[in-house]
């Protein structure tokens, strides 16, 4: 699974994830009957949201979250000289 800094967990084939934060970003791996790969997604009380489309290796996922983290951080600026025309 994630060590404790990251802000993901990995599920890998045959275990079990036991404890989750609610929002939490898990990856769990598909068998490679299935093209391998893993499911990344958010869990919640009672559901697992897929948040990307597809399946995607780990690196990708994470190069996923790290961006996803940059926007978020500027999210919130504020730009007085923006121009919608």
């Amino acid at each position: 699974m994630g060590g404790k800094d990251s802000n993901y967990q990995v599920v890998y084939r045959g275990e079990v994830l036991e404890h989750f934060k609610p929002g939490g970003w898990v990856f769990f791996q598909r068998p490679v009957e299935c093209g391998g790969g893993y499911w990344l997604g958010r869990t919640y009380d009672d559901v697992f949201m897929i948040e990307y489309e597809r399946p995607v290796s780990l690196n990708e996922g994470m190069i996923y979250l790290i961006r996803l983290t940059e926007v978020e951080a500027k999210s919130n600026d504020f730009d007085p000289n923006y121009s919608l025309f």
